[in-house]
């Protein structure tokens, strides 16, 4: 077929505009809503969200064009190519269509995110890549064995709901066969865990063969037998690939990625906070840990924007986009601990309603007012609740090595679910 015929007559072609429009319309905004400023994996990972419906698309069209090839008796002509050879680049439009559906998802992300450059991901290109073919493939067996007025909203509605419905399943395996946790990937101290990439081209890998199989000998039995084995074979491998994974396919991004200083204390950024908002974010940092310590507060040697702090290092909490205002709370965060692992099992943890107005006394510390009598308690106000900002108040009135006694004693209660959190002394809040 000549290709100026096939590039007239293909619905993908025809239907690339509908789907453009319904990409960057419909799922605009539920596209840009959570998007990592300036980190590209981010970007590709949620342009994912539109996968389910460019692979049902993708799947519909297949079914039109497979049926418009059994309708013509184009195999039963004795043609000199093979059936694979005919039906290839009929569906090289469509899947084509899905390609570019994709890119226009992508494309909107990445504006969102700020980062153009960074967007392409191999990992995620692939998933894509074999998802789309997987679909197109399978859409048009539908089409050649179904007549078009069910084969067409048949490989539609089955396409959106094979490909989105699995992501809903407690069984987190099945939702990586089909990209399904692409869409939360990622925060910037977070990559993406190869083994969910490798999972979903293992089961896209195998539903093409089989679906070629189908195609290059028009379904016959022992083709039929052979592809179902080849299906099963691949879901089984991809649920080993994908087993052991959560609903997020995610791992802690190598802290030798991050860019480090010399200064004291030693501050670790992410290359996406580079140029002149990486100097401010630093300069603040260390003006509010000189402050802290100023006040007898316990500081770090490092703050560090990695997922995981090292010894001697502090969790620096900012977003890419951090403003000078911003470098406070996410030192303040670092400086508390992590929830205990019991806690977040559901055992009692008494000591866990002082997180809050020991967070606003940090934040009164390490923010001073000059208007307020200790230059320190205006920030407790309009920042926390009501309550927790009324204590952390009572607690600056004390004097400053009992306020420093009930801070460690109240951190370090915090680090245990069994431990409650300590009684202020006469004078403060109870």
């Amino acid at each position: 077929m000549l290709l100026r015929t096939v590039l007239r007559t293909s619905a993908g072609l025809r239907a690339l505009p509908f789907l453009v429009g319904f990409v960057l319309v419909a799922l605009g905004d539920d596209l840009t809503a959570w998007v990592t400023p300036a980190y590209g994996l981010s970007a590709a990972g949620h342009a994912s969200l539109a996968l389910p419906f460019v692979c049902a698309a993708c799947a519909a069209a297949g079914a039109w064009e497979g049926g418009r090839l059994h309708r013509g008796r184009v195999f039963d002509r004795a043609p000199v190519r093979s059936p694979l050879a005919i039906t290839a680049p009929v569906l090289l439009p469509v899947a084509v269509m899905g390609g570019l559906g994709m890119l226009a998802a992508l494309g909107t992300t990445a504006l969102a995110g700020g980062t153009v450059t960074g967007a392409p991901q191999p990992g995620v290109l692939a998933v894509w890549a074999g998802l789309l073919l997987a679909n197109t493939l399978v859409g048009s067996i539908v089409g050649r064995v179904l007549a078009p007025v069910v084969a067409v909203p048949l490989a539609l509605v089955s396409g959106f709901v094979l490909n989105a419905y699995p992501a809903s399943f407690d069984a987190y395996w099945l939702r990586h066969l089909v990209g399904g946790g692409l869409s939360d990937c990622c925060a910037v101290d977070q990559v993406l865990d190869q083994k969910a990439v490798l999972s979903s081209l293992a089961f896209s890998g195998a539903v093409c063969a089989a679906a070629v199989l189908l195609i290059r000998y028009r379904g016959a039995p022992a083709a039929l037998a052979v592809a179902l084995a080849v299906t099963a074979g691949g879901v089984t491998l991809a649920a080993h690939l994908a087993r052991g994974l959560g609903p997020e396919p995610v791992l802690d991004r190598p802290a030798a990625a991050l860019v480090c200083d010399h200064g004291r204390p030693r501050v670790c950024l992410w290359p996406e906070l580079g140029g002149a908002r990486a100097g401010l974010v630093r300069d603040e940092a260390r003006r509010v840990v000189t402050t802290l310590a100023g006040h007898g507060v316990p500081v770090p040697a490092a703050l560090t924007m990695a997922a995981r702090p090292g010894p001697g290092e502090s969790k620096l909490g900012i977003p890419t986009t951090a403003r000078a205002q911003d470098v406070a709370p996410g030192v303040v965060r670092g400086l508390l601990p992590r929830t205990p692992d019991c806690a977040r099992a559901g055992a009692p943890y008494p000591a866990g309603a002082a997180a809050g107005p020991v967070t606003a006394w940090l934040t009164a510390k390490a923010t001073p007012d000059e208007s307020t009598p200790d230059g320190t308690a205006a920030d407790a106000r309009g920042r926390f609740g009501s309550q927790d900002a009324r204590l952390a108040e009572q607690v600056l009135r004390l004097p400053r090595e009992t306020q420093l006694t009930w801070y460690l004693a109240t951190t370090e209660a915090l680090r245990h679910c069994a431990t409650p959190a300590p009684a202020l002394p006469p004078g403060g809040a109870r």
